[in-house]
């Protein structure tokens, strides 16, 4: 099933492995530098969050590719949103580097949000 092909914001399949691959290194930076500050509520809230949103990532995935379950990915992918957008904050109480190293993140994923919802209109 590829339901996205109308689109014309959707990006070409080839753009995807990179994008990713790269968000995955600034995640990990990230996570890192909040990992290796002096343990404190707002780092082990930010830790948590960050797994919380891997743990959202991954089942959006499921949602959408693998269960063609349109709906509920969008309703996923707003939940994912709002952990990665809340981990970004504590982050940034930790470490501003880390906020910023999540910043493309959050952005794609309000992206793919987008793109999510108008996925699931065109398919209605």
């Amino acid at each position: 099933m590829r339901p996205c092909g109308s689109l014309r914001f959707n990006p070409p399949d080839w753009v995807f492995a990179p994008v990713w691959i790269s968000l995955y290194a600034l995640m990990a930076i990230a996570a890192w530098l909040v990992w290796r500050k002096p343990d404190a509520a707002a780092r082990t809230a930010g830790l948590k969050l960050f797994w919380l949103q891997l743990a959202l990532n991954f089942l959006w995935s499921m949602v959408f590719f693998r269960g063609h379950a349109l709906l509920a990915a969008g309703i996923e992918i707003l939940l994912l949103l709002a952990a990665i957008a809340t981990a970004t904050v504590l982050f940034g109480r930790i470490s501003r580097m880390a906020a910023w190293l999540m910043t493309p993140y959050l952005l794609w994923v309000a992206f793919a949000t987008v793109l999510t919802w108008a996925i699931w209109r065109l398919n209605a």
